[in-house]
């Protein structure tokens, strides 16, 4: 968890007033300011519930993205397209789970030099019980109700299309 601040004034506001005093207007400044503290804060709860579970919140979009799967396995090169994850990210996450007995390796019968990371019964287990603590600490997003966390999704969502991380879908209508 993260410990509060409680400063007197808001660091990020005051920052956006001299901004705009010596570089003109700040909103961008701001915003991604705040995004990236957030970040902070919210990868700070969520690794602090994850950790009686010994997880990261990598280790946990990992393993929930096989459990997601249709066979419980995926390539190691799909799962890091999907968590959009550098390889070496992949390979220590999957290593890391591997040896909590969380994940196994097995050969991928569509390609004989892959490599498939599978959950393990443990595995899906653990990612039940953690989902459960995440879900009652609403991901670290108690100041929002339902609406506003849906209108946060939608303006995030614009950047992630605009650099390209997928392609929107079409209104034919």
């Amino acid at each position: 968890m993260t410990r509060p601040l409680s400063l007197p004034f808001d660091p990020i506001e005051r920052a956006a007033h001299l901004w705009e005093d010596r570089w003109g207007p700040s909103a961008a400044m701001a915003a991604v300011t705040s995004i990236m503290r957030v970040q902070q804060v919210l990868i700070g709860e969520l690794d602090g519930i994850l950790r009686s579970y010994d997880l990261t919140f990598a280790r946990y979009e990992a393993l929930v993205l096989l459990t997601f799967s249709r066979a419980g396995a995926l390539p190691l090169n799909k799962i890091g397209e999907r968590l959009m994850v550098h390889p070496t990210s992949v390979t220590n996450t999957i290593d890391r789970l591997e040896g909590q007995g969380l994940v196994e390796r097995r050969p991928n019968p569509a390609d004989g030099r892959g490599t498939l990371a599978a959950v393990t019964d443990k595995g899906r287990e653990v990612v039940e019980l953690a989902t459960g603590d995440l879900i009652a600490a609403r991901f670290g997003m108690r100041a929002y109700d339902e609406e506003q966390l849906r209108q946060l999704f939608t303006l995030l969502r614009v950047l992630r299309v605009d650099v390209g991380d997928f392609l929107p879908e079409r209104d034919d209508t």
